[in-house]
């Protein structure tokens, strides 16, 4: 609790004062009668500060009633000024809920807390919603994210850790004066249908390119922060004033994925967010005593929480071959281990619980500027919240060491695993074995590759670079005209918009010239796009094909792979394993 006007933390405990009523079905704020008077925790500015007459204003101002979620046709809880004695008026009216419609309610206003570790706040949230709007803290996406998601397609999402050193909770790791990294690093992309989900896992000493990345100053100001060739990722934030929309920038160029959100947590959000949900279980193969994290466990079953749950992720000279790529082994089974915490009973059942983790949760998370609000945060949980923890697969990006260093220190991607494994994430193909698109849609676009193809020489094509490398379009004419006798094509430029994935836009009576030209390229039926046709610079009727980042040259099949490259680390969530 702070200062402004939410009341004193050794006064009231939120958890304590809202109760699930057995005869209602309803949360109920209930104050023991010596307090009846006493306000709940509330937004800020309910109250005045800063004076004695101030806080006693504070104590005996109304209590306000928590904001309704959407859709929620539940009454709103309801106050009590005293504690009258239970008369049959008092009892009249009221109709008894099943133990089911319970069990709903509680799950309508836990639901986002299903999600992942990191949006386990949103559940609780309309309990005391201005309250937990004031505890976030938001920084700007400087336009390097989608704007927002949305309902109707994947979501992507993107989570760091940092090792920053500085701010309460912080200290006492290592250089304390330091601005951290992007020390941690993990996509979540969520399929458009819900059934799965994947979560990336990026390595912090992987050699890559960092764009130049406009930057929203503290005073509101605009910078561009230069870029970096040939660094470590985990330079994408904190270094050179980086903000994590630059980390946003440089997940795109890598991997082609655009991010809709980012959510950063730091050394404190690992040990209240564990504490709040009553610790996290681990297993261990092995004695590890880590001098430099301060894990110290014997081998077997754990239930670690506050620092000792921070020494657990941070620990990487005691596992594998004691390196980063170790460690995210590590965090992998300790994110699916809090996520089956999170969606078990005695977390979804208990109100102090979740009360405890949306409090942790808003205190300890910098959100990006979209999804700054309890509401909107709470719309996200409750997308993330739809698919089951089988198929939530965690997969490290494969590398290997780096060639160019002698003592070994970073690494870069192997190739092409790592290209087959951004474009199976980005075609929204999942890493498990669940049906993740409707029969229909597979249907649908089966039947755009079959029946008659139109000979090559009377295809016609304008090509577009749309995120392919410089030089592409030209290249993929030469290739057509020379080798693939498609003649009546032509480069048309750069397309208006950068694509993730290439694409082929064709009208109705050009479906055999479609069938032709996806033949050639090896387009799959996803990625062509009945629409219209264009005019050619010869003014005839043609069809479009966007080269998109995907693209790795002229006759090269882009075709999404259908299995997960054998090189490529995975787990789901729902298996417990012990690490080694």
């Amino acid at each position: 609790m702070d200062a402004q006007g939410r009341g004193r933390a050794d006064d009231v405990d939120p958890a304590d004062q809202w109760v699930l009523n057995p005869n209602t079905g309803e949360y109920e704020l209930r104050l023991a009668p010596s307090t009846a008077q006493s306000s709940v925790a509330g937004p800020r500015g309910s109250g005045g500060r800063g004076t004695a007459g101030a806080a006693g204003a504070r104590r005996t101002a109304p209590a306000r009633r928590p904001a309704k979620a959407p859709g929620d046709e539940t009454a709103s809880p309801r106050r009590r000024t005293t504690a009258p004695a239970d008369t049959a008026a008092s009892r009249r009216g009221r109709r008894p809920v099943p133990k089911k419609a319970k069990g709903k309610k509680v799950l309508m206003w836990t639901g986002g807390s299903l999600a992942f570790v990191l949006i386990a706040a949103s559940g609780a949230a309309y309990l005391y919603y201005e309250h937990l709007n004031g505890n976030i803290t938001s920084v700007s996406d400087d336009g390097a994210g989608t704007g927002g998601f949305s309902k109707d397609r994947a979501i992507n999402i993107l989570l760091i850790g940092t090792d920053k050193r500085t701010g309460k909770g912080n200290e006492g790791y290592g250089d304390k004066d330091s601005a951290g990294h992007a020390d941690t690093t993990l996509v979540l992309h969520v399929s458009k249908d819900r059934t799965n989900a994947t979560v990336l896992s990026i390595p912090r000493d992987l050699i890559t390119d960092i764009p130049d990345c406009p930057t929203t100053q503290e005073d509101g100001s605009k910078k561009v922060i230069p870029g970096q060739q040939r660094t470590r990722f985990n330079n994408s934030l904190g270094q050179e004033e980086r903000t994590p929309s630059c980390t946003m920038r440089t997940i795109t160029e890598l991997t082609g994925l655009k991010m809709d959100h980012f959510m950063v947590a730091d050394f404190n959000a690992v040990k209240t967010l564990t504490s709040a949900v009553g610790g996290v279980d681990v297993c261990l193969a092995k004695d590890i005593k880590d001098p430099d994290s301060k894990l110290d466990l014997p081998k077997g079953e754990h239930t670690i929480e506050g620092e000792e749950a921070l020494a657990f992720v941070r620990t990487r000279h005691s596992v594998g071959f004691g390196g980063d790529l170790s460690r995210i082994q590590l965090q992998q089974q300790f994110l699916g281990s809090m996520l089956r915490k999170l969606k078990s009973n005695d977390t979804l059942t208990s109100p102090s619980k979740m009360v405890k983790l949306a409090e942790a949760g808003t205190k300890a998370l910098t959100v990006d500027s979209q999804i700054s609000t309890i509401k909107k945060l709470a719309d996200l949980g409750a997308e993330l919240g739809k698919f089951d923890t089988k198929n939530l697969t965690f997969a490290t990006v494969p590398v290997d060491d780096n060639p160019a260093e002698k003592v070994k220190a970073t690494v870069v991607l192997k190739e092409p695993q790592a290209q087959q494994l951004f474009a199976m994430v980005r075609d929204d193909v999942s890493l498990t074995d669940v049906k993740q698109q409707k029969k229909k849609e597979k249907a649908a676009e089966a039947a755009r590759l079959k029946g008659t193809k139109a000979p090559a020489s009377e295809v016609r094509v304008r090509i577009l670079n749309g995120g392919a490398v410089a030089g592409s379009a030209q290249e993929t004419l030469s290739w057509l005209q020379v080798q693939e006798g498609v003649t009546k094509s032509e480069n048309a430029g750069n397309a208006e918009q950068p694509l993730a994935k290439t694409t082929l836009e064709y009208g109705p009576d050009q479906a055999g010239q479609a069938r032709r030209l996806a033949a050639i390229m090896g387009l799959s039926g996803s990625a062509m796009k009945p629409g219209k046709s264009v005019t050619n610079s010869q003014g005839v009727p043609a069809m479009t094909l966007t080269l998109g980042k995907d693209f790795e040259g002229a006759g090269v099949p882009l075709t999404t792979p259908a299995k997960v490259p054998e090189d490529v680390q995975k787990a789901t969530a729902d298996k417990v394993e012990c690490a080694k």
